[in-house]
């Protein structure tokens, strides 16, 4: 199934030249047509002020501001890119980072070697399948997966009251 990502706005915050060409590369390759790249987390955060993406492309592990910080700083109620889906990138794949990123509020996680074929499906799945936001003691972001059938547990919308 192919779908047109050429109105959307990429955000791509990586550390690495080469991992952000191999992934502006992908995204071309897939129609995008507006992509924004930042080297680090704090440039990162500036660029979304210009950018105002539709999708962030995050790597983990970047120095000033990683990953897991930036994530942090944009999911927040009161943040205006709160919502924006967030497809984390990292080599590191142990199942502590895998939960971390759950709870973090990242959309996607994506394991380097980046293939083309894993990109294009986390991207499909954001715009497809897109979650509500939930919001809970210690926790602001996409429901997760795990918890979808739940609805006790997590708030279906994150301005109403307790549930």
């Amino acid at each position: 199934m192919s779908i047109d990502i050429s109105s959307l706005t990429f955000l791509v915050v990586e550390d690495s030249a080469y991992m952000r060409t191999i992934l502006r590369t992908m995204l071309q390759g897939f129609g995008a047509r507006r992509i924004v790249e930042a080297e680090d987390g704090a440039s990162g955060l500036e660029a979304m002020e210009r950018a105002n993406p539709d999708i962030l492309i995050l790597d983990w592990v970047m120095p000033i501001l990683d990953g897991a910080d930036m994530t942090r700083m944009i999911r927040t109620p009161d943040n205006p890119f709160a919502y924006v889906p967030i497809i984390m990138v990292t080599a590191h794949t142990e199942r502590s980072r895998i939960l971390e990123a759950r709870k973090l509020g990242v959309h996607e996680l994506l394991c380097k070697p980046i293939s083309a074929k894993a990109l294009y499906q986390r991207i499909t799945s954001v715009i497809l399948q897109p979650r509500d936001f939930v919001k809970s003691p210690g926790y602001f972001g996409p429901a997760p997966r795990a918890m979808l059938h739940q609805p006790k547990k997590w708030m279906r919308n994150p301005d109403s009251a307790s549930s």
